[in-house]
C-alpha cells in the first residue's frame, strides 16, 4: 500500500501576501504625504510668496535700464509694440 504524494505548499501563504500589500500601500501613502507637505505646499507657499507683491512692468523697466533687451526689434511699453528704429540699439 501506497501513500499519496502531498501537493507541493505554496512559500508564502495568502495572509503573508495581504500583509506585504498592505505594508506596500501604507509605505506609499507615507511617501505621497512627505513629498505633498515637504516638497509641493512649500515651493507652492514660495511661489505665491513671490508673486503676491511682484511687479512685471516695474521688472521689466528695470531690465530695460539694465540693457537686458538691447538685441530685441520691439519693445512693449505696457499698452502697445513699438519699433526700435528710432532708438539707438548696442550692437
Amino acid at each position: 500500500y501506497y501513500k499519496r504524494a502531498s501537493l507541493p505548499r505554496p512559500h508564502s501563504s495568502l495572509a503573508c501576501r495581504r500583509i506585504q500589500i498592505v505594508g506596500v500601500f501604507v509605505v506609499s501613502l507615507g511617501v505621497v504625504a512627505l513629498c505633498k507637505f515637504a516638497v509641493a505646499e512649500p515651493k507652492k507657499k514660495a511661489y505665491t510668496d513671490f508673486y503676491r507683491n511682484y511687479n512685471s512692468l516695474q521688472d521689466m523697466e528695470e531690465m530695460k535700464k539694465a540693457g537686458v533687451f538691447h538685441s530685441a526689434k520691439y519693445f512693449w511699453n505696457g499698452k502697445n509694440f513699438f519699433e526700435l528704429s528710432s532708438i539707438e540699439v548696442c550692437h
